[in-house]
């Protein structure tokens, strides 16, 4: 009897490990912060419309239109290198930023957004948006998150293949 109850308490422990080993690698996953640069977007073409992505960008400043009756956020973004070297060897995030928002071939969305303006919202802020493409050529940007230059002079997230 003793031999059986050790067995029972040995798998009841593994498959107790098992289920913690699996929770943790899929909340990994769920929360990887992986986003696509504008180039790679516009890459997929007709592929991403209506599918949820993550993209990000450099606002451009003059674009910047706020409904405040109606929460209706406009401004366009233009692509920035997600590679954290290329942005270091080109002096930094800020400084990637400023050189997406003067440079006119740069690839560039408009981008439309519902809810209150953010603080952060500024020529050079760099624009984490997660949404989804319209067949309209805007992408409709569900949450927004802003990092501004001046505030933090840190690379990028990390990318990974998602």
């Amino acid at each position: 009897m003793a031999q059986s109850s050790r067995i029972k308490f040995i798998l009841g422990g593994a498959l107790i490990l098992a289920a913690v080993v699996y929770l943790i690698v899929s909340s990994t996953q769920a929360s990887a912060q992986y986003f696509m640069t504008i180039e790679e977007l516009n890459a997929k073409g007709q592929s991403v419309i209506g599918k949820n992505v993550r993209v990000s960008g450099a606002v451009l400043g003059e674009s910047i239109q706020y409904d405040p009756q109606s929460l209706t956020l406009r401004f366009t973004v233009a692509h920035v290198t997600a590679d954290n070297r290329e942005i270091e060897a080109q002096g930094g995030l800020a400084e990637v930023l400023y050189q997406a928002t003067i440079d006119p071939n740069r690839p560039r969305i408009q981008v439309v957004y519902h809810g209150p303006k953010p603080d952060l919202l500024r020529n050079e802020a760099q624009a984490i948006m997660t949404g989804k493409m319209g067949e309209d050529g805007i992408f409709y940007a569900e949450e927004l998150l802003l990092k501004c230059p001046t505030r933090y002079e840190e690379a990028v997230p990390a990318q990974t293949e998602g």
